[in-house]
């Protein structure tokens, strides 16, 4: 793969939360042509953004941790213009701000768009609720094992904010 050069266009957008169901990102209207596996190093996956729905649980973000690795769905968008049709989902730039990070993939490296949420939104210790950790798990065909595995032990709240 060749390197990145900062005047080309970012085609891809990396999911490390609910949009890892493809089902999801496709009703939201991205048409994307190719879905691969992808790592980020150097994060960990964090349920601290606040939901506005129910305020007694967490949507997933993304924060940085030495040593660690978020997994995500890297979508290849048909075109450049395609993520904008991601932002008013992800409540830009009010919720989350749209960065452009480093995917790793076995096929080398890419660079992709994701979503992390605004400072003023996180709240530490959030858990998601379950429907919406199903999201992240329907994910599994472009996640490892083990990363899936823990996905699926991770606590959840109910609407309610219940264990």
């Amino acid at each position: 793969m060749r390197e990145f050069d900062n005047r080309d266009p970012v085609i891809h957008y990396f999911a490390f939360g609910s949009n890892m169901n493809p089902a999801r990102v496709r009703e939201r209207g991205l048409r994307f042509d190719r879905i691969v596996g992808g790592r980020l190093p150097g994060y960990r996956l964090l349920f601290d953004k606040s939901a506005n729905e129910h305020p007694d649980s967490g949507h997933a973000n993304i924060g940085w941790a030495p040593g660690d690795v978020v997994e995500g769905v890297l979508y290849r968008l048909v075109d450049v213009e395609q993520i904008l049709l991601m932002d008013p989902f992800e409540q830009t730039p009010i919720n989350y701000s749209r960065e452009v990070v480093q995917v790793t993939t076995d096929e080398g490296m890419v660079v992709a768009w994701t979503y992390v949420a605004n400072p003023a939104r996180r709240r530490p210790h959030g858990r998601p609720e379950r429907a919406y950790l199903a999201h992240l798990l329907a994910g599994r065909p472009w996640l490892s094992a083990d990363y899936h595995a823990r996905l699926a032990q991770w606590p959840v709240v109910d609407p309610e904010g219940h264990d």
